[in-house]
This record gives structure tokens, C-alpha cells and sequence, in this order.
């Protein structure tokens, strides 16, 4: 399974999102720390959850962070995180 599968399906799980969209923007880093052959290091995640009513943006931070934590400690070098709750804008 590739790494973007993985990101797209532990939130999934985590959150029951409304929407959600996992975007490797590795290829954008060649040359630049965590960079590695063959991509999967950086990403970036737009997720809509009810699970994020009323929390900070640390917060949901914070929780995204902690249902990917093994692959924060692995192999995926960056992860850039846009979480809303439903109408948010």
C-alpha cells in the first residue's frame, strides 16, 4: 500500500470525514530535507470532520497528528494540514 493510501485511510477511520482529499506533494521537495527517491515524504491533507466542532486549530492539529504518529515517526518527512468542521470556511 502506498503511503497516500495509508494517510486517506487511518483518517478516515479516525475522523469519519465529510470530506477528504491526501495530496504527496513530495515531488515539490527534490533536493530539500526528507526528500527521498520515489516520493511518499511530503504531504499535504484537507479534511472536513464534525470530530473538529469547537476545537482550535492546534487541536485538530494535534489530533491528525496523533492518528498518524508512526508514519510522523517514519517516513513521511512533512504533512500540511487544512481541518474544518462542516460550514466552516
Amino acid at each position: 500500500m502506498v503511503m497516500k493510501d495509508t494517510i486517506s485511510n487511518k483518517l478516515q477511520e479516525a475522523f469519519t470525514p465529510e470530506s477528504l482529499q491526501v495530496v504527496d506533494e513530495s515531488h515539490l521537495h527534490e533536493g530539500h530535507a526528507g526528500h527521498r527517491p520515489g516520493g511518499e515524504s511530503h504531504f499535504r491533507v484537507y479534511i472536513v470532520s464534525d470530530a473538529f466542532k469547537g476545537k482550535t486549530r492546534v487541536e485538530r492539529h494535534r489530533m491528525i497528528n496523533s492518528a498518524l504518529a508512526a508514519e510522523l515517526s517514519g517516513s513521511v518527512h512533512a504533512l500540511a494540514i487544512h481541518a474544518q468542521a462542516p460550514g466552516e470556511r
